[in-house]
């Protein structure tokens, strides 16, 4: 099932299986960034969200809120994991045929730095390396806004029809 709803600035939800169908994966990217589509709840949570797509590259950013630390005083390495799976995956997404779907198969993530509160806005931008019929391979950096480099990380997606058994 299908959702849409508004938070207090945009959009959220999924969008509907027709639209994924019908539809490239660059066209409904660049839709999600205008606010004609839902932005995934996931980004919502997390706090981060889609700004920028091109064909083989997308741009996730924002900032990581306090209530992600770890014990330690940190943000959790999975936030980072989450915002570079998300670009890993959709920047291949801005690449495969009308139809066809994206699935994460396997990522790498590096946390080179910590996080805090005083990191500010970062920026995730990955692209795509190899555009396979069955296999897609990207790359990512995840960034403080004058480029000190937080992670990097690597993803393998599998490509494949939704309609087929």
């Amino acid at each position: 099932m299908n959702k849409y709803w508004y938070d207090e600035s945009h959009l959220v939800g999924t969008i509907p299986m027709e639209q994924l169908l019908s539809t490239s994966g660059l066209e409904l990217a660049k839709k999600i960034i205008s606010g004609e589509l839902p932005a995934p709840s996931m980004g919502k949570a997390l706090n981060f969200r889609m700004t920028e797509a091109d064909e083989g590259r997308i741009v996730f950013r924002d900032t990581p809120l306090d209530e992600y630390y770890n014990p330690v005083g940190t943000v959790h390495g999975g936030w980072s994991g989450a915002i570079l799976d998300s670009s890993l995956a959709c920047c291949v997404w801005t690449m495969v045929p009308v139809g066809v779907f994206y699935t994460t198969a396997e990522f790498k993530v590096n946390l080179i730095r910590p996080m805090t509160d005083v990191t500010g806005e970062v920026i995730c931008e990955a692209r795509v390396i190899h555009m396979g019929r069955k296999l897609a391979t990207s790359e990512g950096t995840l960034k403080t806004l004058d480029g000190k480099l937080i992670a990097h990380g690597t993803e393998t997606c599998a490509i494949f029809n939704p309609l087929e058994k």
